[in-house]
C-alpha cells in the first residue's frame, strides 16, 4: 500500500462514434446547400429601422400650486396660449370656476406625445377633484369623488397630560384630537376642565389612497368622561341630505347657543368678578369678562352665530370685535392684535369662525383675550351661565337616529373591551 502513491491512474479515452459523426457532417452540408446566401425581401416583409423610436406614451405634469401662482402661470409653462386658457376657463366655468384654484392644492396635466393636452385634474378639496378633458379641441369638466378606501377605526385612551399628547402617544395625529375637542367644546373646556385619568373613546374613519394613509374622515361616534361625567356624541346625517349634527344618546344636539371657550386650549388667567384689582390702574373695579392667556397671534373664534356690530379700537379695550347673537346676546373680544379679512361691521359670522387674533392692545400687561358676554344689555359670567342647546333630532328621523346611534354604541363598547 505504501507504493500506491507512485501509481498513475488514467481514465479511458472517450471515443465519438464514427457512424454518428458521418451522419452529422452529411446533414450539415445539405443544410448549407439549401440556404439562400442572398435573401430577397418582398413587399410584404417588415424592415426594422436601425434605431427604433421610443414607444409613444403620455407625458404627465404634476405640481402643488404655490402661493402667488395662478392657473394661467402653470398652463403657460405647459405650452398653452392665452386663447387656449381663456377657452378652457369659459367652457369649464358651468362646472367649476378655474380662477378659484388655491395654493397648496394639486394639479395634474396629461399631455399626448404630440404635445396636446388630453386631460387636466385639479384637487378641489379632500373629497373631490375636477376632471377636464380635451376632445377634438373642446373642453369639458366633471366633478369627481376621490376614490378613497375608508376604514372604520376605534381608539380608546386616558388623558395623562393633555388631549393632544394622549392621542399622539397612540400613534394618531393631532387633527383627530382637535376634531374631538371641537365636538365636545360646548360642554368641556379642554384646557381648564381636563383632569388626569379622563377617558375618551373615538369611532372614526381613516382614508387610504393607493394603499397609503391619506387622512382622517368623519368621527362617527365618541364618548368623553370628564371629572366623572360621561358625554356621548353620535354623528347623524339627515336622510334627506339637508344637514348633519352631533347628538347625545337621547337625540339632543351637542351644540349649545355658545361655545364654552373662544380659544382652543387656552389657559384662564383671570375670571369674571365684580371686584378685582386692575393690574395697571391698581384700583378695585368689576371685571366683566374672562381673560385667556395665549401667545400673540393665537386665533380667536366666535362662540356663536351672529352679526358683527363693531370692529376697531375702543379705548382701554384696544382692538375689539363685538357680535350680536340671537335671543339678545352680545359677545365682545378685547385686546386683539388684528382681524382676518372679511371681519367688518354687518358681516355674518358662524360659531367657531376666526374673528381675530390674540394681542396686547389697549390697557394690557401682556398678550391675552378678554372675553365678555352681555344678555339683555347686562354682563353675565361666561363660565357660569347655562346655555340652551339647539334643536334636537327631528321627530320624523328619531327612529332612524336611534338605530344608527345604537350600532355606533355597540362598536364603541366592543372596541373598549379589546383596546
Amino acid at each position: 500500500m505504501k507504493y500506491a502513491r507512485h501509481l498513475k491512474l488514467e481514465k479511458p479515452p472517450r471515443r465519438f462514434p464514427l457512424v454518428l459523426y458521418i451522419t452529422f457532417c452529411t446533414v450539415f452540408h445539405l443544410v448549407l446547400a439549401f440556404v439562400d446566401k442572398n435573401p430577397q425581401v418582398n413587399g410584404n416583409d417588415i424592415i426594422l429601422p436601425e434605431n427604433p423610436p421610443a414607444p409613444e406614451v403620455p407625458i404627465s405634469y404634476h405640481e402643488t400650486i404655490s402661493k402667488g401662482t395662478t392657473l394661467s402661470d402653470i398652463l403657460t409653462q405647459c405650452g398653452f396660449s392665452a386663447a387656449d386658457i381663456h377657452q378652457m376657463r369659459e367652457e369649464v366655468k358651468p362646472v367649476y370656476d378655474l380662477s378659484e384654484v388655491r395654493a397648496g392644492n394639486e394639479i395634474r396635466i396629461i399631455k399626448s406625445p404630440n404635445g396636446d393636452v388630453s386631460s387636466l385634474e385639479y384637487t378641489i378639496d379632500d373629497e373631490k377633484y375636477l376632471l377636464v378633458k380635451n376632445e377634438k379641441g373642446q373642453y369639458s369638466g366633471q366633478l369627481k369623488i376621490i376614490p378613497y378606501e375608508t376604514f372604520m377605526t376605534a381608539l380608546n385612551g386616558f388623558v395623562t397630560d393633555n388631549l393632544i399628547s394622549s392621542v399622539t402617544q397612540q400613534k394618531e395625529g393631532e387633527y383627530l384630537a382637535l376634531t374631538l375637542a371641537e365636538i365636545f367644546s360646548w360642554d368641556i373646556d379642554f384646557y381648564t376642565d381636563l383632569r388626569e385619568g379622563d377617558r375618551f373613546q373615538i369611532l372614526f374613519e381613516k382614508k387610504h389612497l393607493n394603499g397609503e394613509f391619506y387622512g382622517y374622515g368623519k368621527i362617527l361616534a365618541a364618548s368623553f368622561t370628564n371629572q366623572g361625567q360621561t358625554y356621548w356624541a353620535f354623528r347623524y346625517n339627515y336622510p334627506d341630505g339637508s344637514d348633519w349634527d352631533y347628538f347625545d344618546a337621547q337625540g339632543r344636539s351637542l351644540r349649545k347657543e355658545f361655545l364654552k371657550s373662544p380659544i382652543k386650549f387656552a389657559r384662564i388667567t383671570s375670571r369674571f368678578s365684580l371686584r378685582r384689582l386692575h393690574p395697571i390702574r391698581k384700583v378695585y373695579r368689576p371685571h366683566y369678562g374672562v381673560d385667556y392667556g395665549a401667545r400673540i397671534g393665537t386665533p380667536v373664534q366666535a362662540t356663536a352665530d351672529g352679526t358683527v356690530i363693531f370692529v376697531g379700537r375702543h379705548g382701554a379695550s384696544g382692538r375689539m370685535v363685538s357680535i350680536r347673537h340671537r335671543n339678545d346676546y352680545v359677545t365682545q373680544y378685547l385686546h386683539l392684535r388684528g382681524y382676518p379679512p372679511g371681519i367688518k361691521k354687518g358681516a355674518r359670522i358662524k360659531g367657531g369662525q376666526v374673528i381675530g387674533y390674540v394681542g396686547a392692545s389697549g390697557e394690557a400687561t401682556g398678550p391675552h383675550l378678554d372675553y365678555r358676554i352681555k344678555f339683555h344689555g347686562k354682563y353675565i359670567n361666561p363660565l357660569a351661565w347655562k346655555f340652551k342647546p339647539v334643536k334636537p333630532v327631528p321627530p320624523e328621523y328619531r327612529k332612524d337616529f336611534l338605530n344608527k346611534a345604537g350600532a355606533y354604541f355597540f362598536w364603541l363598547r366592543a372596541a373598549g373591551r379589546f383596546l
